[in-house]
């Protein structure tokens, strides 16, 4: 039997949902054929892919356990992160920001979301919504998750410091903005990543598998920042919760990483690497 797929009409890619061989209810999104999202319906607090594990991690970590978030999400997927924040943090008011507006009425027709769930969405441009965002979320967001892809890669007009300026102005001040980017050896796009963030807030964690952080294979780091010093007690937290082995590289650890790293604007931005289609690629419409 063919999995459900759709042709996207704003990029061409064809995205395709096919059930997990190995957990019972529970899906892999691909588009493009790379693997972007893995949801299980039977249980949203699992999640699967590595990255996205760790940024449950620091999810975990805001506020009290339990609290309700102010989320907004740039990059939608097949939605793992808002269904986790709604089954983990019940009555939390989320946002997403999605290109591919028939990707989502594609997902949530086969991947349904949880009746009730306050996730709102809003189609467009991840970078020109955040001016259209209703003017009462500024400076009131819990959680900012950047996770936004075409295909493989991280389009380069989300990726300056003109970019994470703006968006960070949505953050409260206990606010947290986290960010998914992917690269590979010399992490010259991840070490740029995290340069410009810095330039954009007061403190920066990057949280990986300790050979990705160490440039010695393709991968997805997770910038956490905050407009204050990030609490130093998330980091064992963030490094117990693995995956194994993991890292947690902050403060003058995190300035060394990035030494030589040029700050990223909009007249040198560039997009993420493409990784080699044997690393993260599967083919399409599989039976």
């Amino acid at each position: 039997m063919n999995a459900p797929s759709i042709t996207l009409k704003n990029s061409g890619f064809t995205a395709v949902i096919e059930p997990d061989r190995w957990v019972p209810g529970a899906f892999t999104l691909v588009v493009d054929g790379t693997p972007q999202s893995h949801v299980n319906l039977d249980d949203p607090t699992q999640l699967f892919f590595e990255y996205i594990q760790r940024i449950g991690h620091v999810i975990d970590q805001l506020g009290m356990p339990g609290e309700p978030l102010t989320a907004v999400h740039l990059g939608a997927g097949a939605l793992t992160l808002p269904r986790y924040i709604e089954a983990t943090r019940p009555g939390s008011r989320q946002q997403v920001i999605e290109l591919e507006s028939d990707l989502i009425d594609f997902v949530r027709a086969e991947l349904p979301l949880p009746r009730g769930a306050s996730i709102r969405m809003r189609y467009g441009d991840a970078r020109a919504m955040l001016s259209k965002l209703p003017a009462g979320l500024r400076g009131s967001v819990d959680l900012l998750v950047v996770d936004v892809f075409s295909g493989a890669r991280t389009p380069a007009h989300v990726t300056s410091l003109e970019f994470y300026r703006e968006a960070v102005e949505l953050l409260a001040p206990d606010g947290v903005i986290v960010v998914n980017v992917a690269d590979g050896p010399g992490l010259h796009f991840a070490r740029g990543q995290a340069a410009t963030l810095l330039a954009a807030v007061e403190d920066v964690a990057a949280l990986a598998e300790t050979q990705i952080l160490k440039g010695r294979r393709f991968g997805n780091i997770v910038l956490a920042g905050a407009g204050r010093a990030l609490p130093l007690d998330w980091m064992p937290r963030l490094l117990a919760g693995g995956p194994h082995p993991a890292k947690v590289v902050h403060g003058q650890e995190l300035r060394d990483w990035i030494a030589g790293a040029g700050i990223v604007s909009d007249q040198n931005a560039t997009p993420s690497p493409p990784p080699a289609r044997s690393i993260f690629q599967v083919r399409p419409g599989r039976d």
